[in-house]
């Protein structure tokens, strides 16, 4: 029988990247832009997409379609890795 995967929703890039969120919204109050994450992780627009967009789909955070900024995280913070 499969054992059901409670908490690692993620690879470790996309925890890389929840955890960028979590202390990005923490120090500046907001969540970080698309862009803020291409900076920071020196990767393409569409590879922080679909890393977003993956991790929407795996339930790890959620968005407000039209809405900048808009990035919550539905994981608290012992589920994420500390930030490389």
């Amino acid at each position: 029988a499969e054992r059901p995967r409670v908490l690692q929703c993620y690879t470790p890039i996309q925890g890389q990247y929840l955890a960028f969120i979590f202390y990005y919204t923490k120090l500046y109050g907001q969540a970080p832009s698309e862009a803020d994450l291409q900076r920071y992780f020196k990767v393409s627009p569409p590879t922080v997409h679909q890393t977003i967009l993956a991790l929407e789909k795996q339930r790890c955070i959620e968005r407000t379609p039209g809405q900048a900024r808009s990035i919550r995280l539905l994981l608290t913070r012992e589920q994420l890795p500390d930030l490389d």
